[in-house]
């Protein structure tokens, strides 16, 4: 049986578990970037042999206390957010725990947790609302990514790059929620009709994530 894990694990896995406040934010990007935005079945199957207890007793309210600190707020993010779409890839279960990481930011955000992490943590603490399909959401997460990119060209110019890139994939969601209330590439997955118009954006480039 695997040992539990902590909080400090769930975070060492997903930065590194060399990550300190000084890291550099383009290297560490760079080095992780593989496992945050690839697609890779043996990496799925890491993260659920490694953490799915941990993602449904996040569920189960048993973790309450790790919401009690930052950086604890910060790994259950990444339990109910993250985890989810590699252990249950596409599949309609990869979304059931959106509303609890959505809950889970913005009680962060209203006791002003996100200002107490790194930038790429800050990343991650805004993806709830990034794939939220609510409007109000979406402007929300916009807001807040052009707040980091503004703060990161004046305060580490080297990385600016990397965050306005964060920032226009927060601009392209938000793009598809204000046009059609909802990502249509999760139509299929969730059963739910597309439109024709919806059929036809599927065929463009960037319409899916």
């Amino acid at each position: 049986m695997m040992a539990a894990e902590t909080i400090a694990s769930v975070l060492a896995f997903w930065f590194g578990a060399d990550i300190d406040a000084s890291s550099d934010a383009n290297t560490v990007a760079g080095r992780q970037s593989g496992l945050w935005w690839g697609k890779d079945a043996a990496v799925d199957q890491t993260i659920k042999t490694r953490f799915e207890a941990s993602l449904l007793a996040a569920r189960d309210n048993k973790l309450d206390d790790w919401a009690e600190t930052p950086a604890g707020l910060l790994a259950l993010i990444l339990l109910l957010d993250q985890f989810p779409r590699n252990i249950y890839r596409d599949k309609a279960t990869a979304f059931d725990f959106d509303e609890l990481a959505r809950q889970c930011c913005h009680l962060g955000l209203a006791q002003g947790y996100d200002q107490q992490l790194s930038p790429l943590q800050r990343v991650f603490f805004y993806l709830p609302l990034e794939h939220s399909e609510d409007i109000d959401d979406q402007e929300h997460c916009v807001q807040l990514f052009r707040a980091l990119a503004k703060q990161m060209a004046k305060d580490d110019p080297a990385s600016r790059e990397t965050f306005d890139g964060y920032l226009k994939f927060a601009d392209r969601h938000h793009a598809i929620i204000a046009r059609f209330g909802r990502f249509p590439h999760r139509n299929a997955i969730l059963g739910r009709a597309s439109t024709a118009e919806e059929i036809a954006f599927l065929k463009e480039p960037h319409s899916s994530f």
